[in-house]
């Protein structure tokens, strides 16, 4: 169940749990009287009640629902449902995303990248996607150790199609045939290529390895899923602070509290079911 869907049933059911959704009767915004004894007699100290203090909409704000419970709404019932649903979901996705990522790492390091020297090294995201697309890194020189730098020329790997864009880009003539090497579309192409392809100490190969490519793909498919639902349910988080922070409020400004005029004016709240 995704995101939205869960939380629309969750906040439907914890809804009908909690009963209609209607303000609970309104007590004017006065204080608290408690009388202490003084050598005159006695003295009235005011004393500001619960559901009119300006600390209720900052207690819903850190803990949703909280704010509605100080005020007797019953509806504090739908937020710290949709909190703890929203918390989990995250919590949930993030752990799916973490395992996720811990299994195509290994793939890359144990099968794709099992030929390289010291192929413990992490690279960045893109690098990891661009595993996902490619059989082969191919070589970042075809030509080391020689004095002149050559380019993988390969199109069908990673490194052969930044060469092959970066021809493109730099407004050769003919990409496919070099300009003098110390021209400027020349070394404007190589400096390109420098700058993205894959070097050395990151080459890989998929190649004789087809299902341990397969599942690779899957696992970065399942945990882009899994991120993209975490950052979901943490924006519903975050939404869920922020209407239950206003509701207590508005609720206070409507029953005469934080600077309010006083009166009898009512909050009713309706989610509609369907």
């Amino acid at each position: 169940m995704n995101a939205p869907l869960g939380i629309s049933v969750l906040v439907a059911t914890a809804s009908l749990l909690a009963g209609p959704l209607r303000a609970q009767p309104v007590r004017p915004a006065v204080g608290v009287s408690r009388v202490a004894p003084t050598p005159g007699g006695t003295k009235r100290l005011g004393l500001p009640v619960r559901d009119s203090a300006w600390w209720v909409p900052l207690a819903s704000a850190a803990l949703p629902g909280y704010g509605q419970k100080l005020l007797g709404q019953n509806r504090f019932v739908a937020y710290l449902a949709v909190e703890t649903y929203a918390i989990s979901g995250f919590l949930n996705g993030h752990a799916t995303f973490d395992r996720e990522r811990k299994r195509y790492l290994a793939l890359a390091r144990d099968i794709a990248r099992a030929f390289v020297p010291g192929n413990q090294a992490i690279g960045n995201w893109d690098y990891y996607e661009a595993m996902e697309k490619h059989l082969e890194s191919g070589v970042y020189d075809r030509s080391p150790g020689t004095g002149t730098f050559s380019p993988e020329t390969d199109t069908s790997t990673f490194n052969g199609t930044i060469w092959l864009k970066a021809r493109q880009l730099s407004q050769w003539p003919d990409p496919q045939v070099d300009p003098d090497h110390g021209s400027a579309p020349y070394r404007a192409a190589v400096a390109f290529y420098v700058s993205r392809a894959v070097g050395p100490e990151f080459r890989w190969s998929w190649r004789n390895a087809q299902l341990e490519w397969d599942l690779y793909r899957q696992s970065i498919r399942r945990g882009n899923e899994a991120s993209r639902e975490a950052r979901q349910y943490l924006a519903v988080v975050a939404v869920n602070h922020v209407l239950s922070m206003v509701d207590a409020f508005v609720t206070l400004r409507l029953q005469g509290g934080v600077g309010a005029s006083r009166g009898t004016y009512q909050l009713v709240g309706r989610v509609p079911i369907r």
